[in-house]
């Protein structure tokens, strides 16, 4: 994703006395660091965000006072965005279409986005638990019609939807096409 693509809003909204430039600093510190943890996860640094957005590390810390502050910021937005991309899948009718859907969705979308797929993979971040005890939900959903084993377990999910990502990011392949492969083989491996 490029700056000009980012909306204005970052992931808490600026009170309204504060100054243009400072609104203006906070949007660009934000969109730069959309795109430095996009493409080095939690590796990204807050000197490289400060160097794409033009502005000083004081800039930075102004508006987020610790790098986990911003990296969090981030995760709750690309977690949006998810939401927004995964929408249609929970929308189906047919718990396993709903299931399979968000599995091969999630995975396509983790593919270009390195701080979801650590977030995701690592479980460090509180936000992206909600996310997994979805997806798991979902699981359960899909075993009643016998779609899914019955002896699946939300362990057991992790460990494939973990394991598979941490693979893949290590590797170092960011093809969509290969990560919903993947997603396809965590739900072949979950059929009864």
């Amino acid at each position: 994703m490029r700056t000009t693509e980012v909306s204005a809003v970052a992931a808490e909204p600026d009170p309204p006395s504060r100054r243009a430039d400072a609104r203006r600093n906070h949007e660009r510190v934000f969109a730069a660091a959309l795109e430095v943890f996009q493409e080095s996860g939690l590796h990204g640094t807050v000197p490289q965000v400060a160097e794409r957005a033009g502005v000083g590390k004081a800039t930075v810390y102004r508006s987020y006072p610790a790098k986990e502050d911003l990296v969090e910021a981030i995760v709750a937005q690309r977690l949006g965005e998810l939401d927004r991309r995964t929408a249609p899948a929970l929308a189906r009718t047919d718990p396993y279409e709903r299931f399979s859907a968000y599995v091969t969705s999630l995975f396509e979308g983790l593919a270009g986005d390195r701080l979801l797929s650590e977030a995701l993979a690592t479980g460090q971040f509180r936000r992206t638990s909600g996310l997994l005890s979805g997806l798991s939900a979902l699981m359960d959903a899909a075993k009643g019609p016998g779609q899914v084993r019955a002896d699946a377990t939300e362990l057991d999910l992790r460990v494939m939807l973990c394991g598979m990502i941490l693979q893949l990011m290590t590797n170092g392949d960011r093809d969509p096409a290969l990560w919903r492969r993947y997603g396809e083989l965590t739900l072949r491996a979950l059929r009864p």
